[in-house]
């Protein structure tokens, strides 16, 4: 028995070995795994007592690849890596070798069961090649065995997307040989191995295989759909680029050209980023002080107070993980347009073949509405996403606090707005509030910020981590402030594209220099969609809060004082008519005005200007936000922007790219930044981690503990 393999004769035909792979959580090929493995079947083969080896992962059966906290690093000198287990046992083992994936495949896992004989599966397992979402191509064959396996056409979008599928469809494909319920399955596998054995029969290898195009174009489009949605990432292309080489060079040759593109990728910057958010995500569960085995309430039904498009879609949220749903609206008319919203929704998902109708079906009846208050009693969750203001929702909390039955969480969807003050309201109940910041539209996107408040009791804020999970977000711990993380930056951010427009760069080329940089979309562009007079309102009723000798600027203002809100009524930053986005004329001449009375000389300004400033401005508020425990890590910041930011996930997050170029450098422009318009602060952090030539990776071991 060694660290990773136990193997046993099965019981009712000594003849098929039955080895079992564990290493919790994921069945992982650490370093030693792959040995022991070949071990096994090299003794097998041996054993002319043994027909052939059946693989089973144990645990819950989910099954990985490569130990991702090893790649891009050296593997001990000696040790067979997962690539010569697979050779093996391609080329060097004559026995047949079979697989039986459970609940999930991934990665590595399917790379070695492509060199397999046999593959087999329980139901609603999930298989899939996902090298692409951190940052490299298949390194072990993945991409010339499986598109040999099932064709060009269906292997392509596995492959570049990275997006699993389940062996239902994977079974028609040919991928999988046969499907067996769980309680049976090593039985019914074996059984089939050894009617082959008894027969004769020895099924294929896949190397051997022609890969096969229906379309021959389906390559270029390939290239011309990663060029839109996949700008500056080597990893989508490389994979394009490998299986094109299965369907045009030799087996060997195709090889070698992947382990080519491979070793390109792997310790490429991108990757070392893509690897660091993969991590990030699995970091910001675990919250100093908090057990995780932590007795977490139960939440069988959630309530959301406010029914417009904000409210309609957390409401979504819930229906989407199958918990009942009630959504409350002082007013009928305003009650009626969000349902109406809400099942148009689940209809166009459905007719997009995004859902079924049945799930829309189904999802649409887990949400009722209500106009009395009293109704969202019975809830486990309550989550108000009304109008931001502070008195509003105060007033909404003061009557939750004797709504809402004991025990029940109180959640706010603020996105600024104090949520001390807001449990303070409750008059008792304050363990049981915190902060669910959605974003919108708030079905979509993957960002959740949990707002810990002063009182948060801790199985609450547990609970609301869990939900998120549940919910299908990214959530991430935030401490009570101003905007929180994500906002308090982006206001920021906000602020020097400002600056730019009033210093003579234009609305698209600011946008432009950010989306080259790899953001989703350009802070004006953002800001159209999202409702200039949305923060507006938020500028105007904190505008006593301004530092008056701190330079601001009154370009966003004035648009909205003409009226121009953005696309919500066809004119903002930019124009929009017809369904293009369009410059907007009347533009030039406000910022003219608002930078003479700004006493600010426009002139010419660089792209590489436009990243540094607002960049920067992102990377010196986070370091104050972090140093002041608003985040708890550097790499919960990362996430943030990631995924509810549009910053690119390639480039790790902005306190990641930060490390990339170096804490000197940022500081280092952040200081000349001062000498030409003498507002900026540095971050005492920054400053310190720029002279003890520190990192943010670095805090984030020593302080996140």
């Amino acid at each position: 028995m060694g660290e990773f393999i136990t193997s046993e004769p099965w019981s009712k035909d000594p003849r098929i070995l039955l080895m079992h792979f564990d290493n919790p959580p994921v069945n992982a090929f650490s370093i030693g795994a792959p040995k022991e493995m070949l071990e096994t079947i090299r003794r097998a083969e041996a054993d002319p007592a043994i027909g052939a080896v059946l693989l089973v992962p144990g645990g819950k059966g989910i099954m990985g690849g490569a130990d991702i906290r090893v790649q891009g690093i050296a593997w001990p000198k000696g040790q067979p890596i997962l690539n010569d287990l697979i050779e093996a046992v391609d080329t060097e083992i004559e026995k047949p070798v079979a697989i039986l994936h459970r609940n999930v495949a991934l990665g590595g896992a399917i790379e070695l069961s492509l060199a397999c004989r046999y593959r087999f599966a329980i139901p609603g397992t999930k298989v899939g090649q996902p090298e692409a979402k951190i940052g490299i191509p298949p390194g072990a064959g993945g991409t010339q065995r499986l598109t040999r396996l099932i064709g060009a056409d269906r292997a392509l979008p596995i492959i570049v997307s990275g997006d699993p599928i389940r062996v239902e469809e994977a079974l028609e494909y040919g991928w999988i040989d046969a499907i067996f319920d769980d309680a049976t399955a090593v039985d019914e596998a074996a059984a089939v191995i050894v009617k082959d054995l008894d027969a004769g029969v020895a099924r294929p290898r896949v190397r051997e295989m022609e890969a096969t195009v229906q379309n021959p174009g389906i390559f270029a489009e390939a290239r011309e759909r990663a060029a839109k949605r996949a700008r500056h990432q080597l990893a989508p292309v490389a994979c394009i680029d490998c299986v094109e080489a299965a369907t045009t060079m030799p087996f060997h040759v195709g090889m070698a050209y992947e382990r080519k593109r491979y070793l390109e990728c792997v310790t490429s910057e991108q990757a070392k980023s893509l690897r660091h958010s993969f991590f990030a995500e699995r970091e910001a569960r675990k919250i100093p002080g908090i057990s995780r085995d932590i007795e977490k309430r139960q939440i069988a039904q959630g309530a959301v107070i406010g029914a417009g498009t904000m409210g309609a879609g957390i409401a979504m949220c819930f229906a989407n993980a199958g918990i009942p749903v009630r959504l409350f609206e002082r007013e009928e008319a305003a009650l009626e347009r969000g349902l109406a919203r809400i099942k148009s929704l689940y209809e166009g998902m459905a007719k997009k073949g995004r859902i079924s109708a049945e799930a829309a079906a189904e999802r649409t009846g887990l949400i009722s509405g209500t106009l009395a208050m009293e109704d969202l009693g019975t809830a486990d969750i309550v989550v108000e996403a009304a109008f931001e203001d502070i008195d509003v929702k105060k007033q909404i909390f003061g009557t939750l606090g004797s709504v809402a039955k004991p025990g029940a969480i109180l959640a706010t969807n603020t996105s600024y707005l104090d949520v001390n003050e807001i449990a303070a309201a409750t008059q008792g109940r304050e363990a049981d509030v915190l902060g669910m910041h959605f974003f919108s539209p708030a079905h979509i996107m993957k960002l959740l910020e949990v707002v810990r408040a002063d009182k948060t009791a801790p199985e609450v804020l547990a609970t609301a981590l869990e939900l998120g999970t549940k919910l299908g977000k990214t959530a991430v711990v935030a401490g009570v402030c101003h905007g929180f993380i994500g906002n308090r930056m982006f206001a920021k951010y906000n602020r020097e594209s400002e600056f730019l427009l009033q210093e003579g760069a234009t609305v698209e080329q600011v946008d432009n220099a950010l989306t080259n940089f790899g953001m989703a979309m350009g802070p004006f562009t953002v800001r159209d969609m999202a409702g200039l007079d949305i923060s507006w309102a938020m500028r105007k009723s904190t505008a006593h809060l301004r530092d008056p000798k701190e330079r601001y600027s009154k370009v966003g203002d004035l648009v909205c004082e003409e009226g121009w809100y953005g696309q919500k009524n066809g004119k903002g930053f930019y124009v929009y008519e017809d369904g293009k986005r369009l410059p907007n004329p009347d533009l030039e001449a406000i910022i003219d005005a608002s930078a003479k009375e700004a006493g600010i000389t426009r002139g010419t300004v660089s792209d590489d200007m436009i990243i540094e400033r607002c960049i920067y401005a992102l990377i010196n508020e986070a370091a104050k936000i972090l140093e002041e425990g608003v985040a708890l890590r550097s790499s919960d910041i990362d996430l943030t922007y990631m995924n509810g930011y549009g910053f690119p996930r390639w480039r790790g997050g902005p306190l990641f790219w930060a490390d990339t170029i170096g804490p000197r450098r940022v500081l280092g422009g952040i200081n000349y930044f001062n000498t030409i318009h003498d507002f900026w602060e540095p971050a005492p952090l920054l400053v310190r981690m720029a002279a003890e030539g520190g990192s943010f990776a670095e805090w984030d071991k020593e302080n996140a503990q």
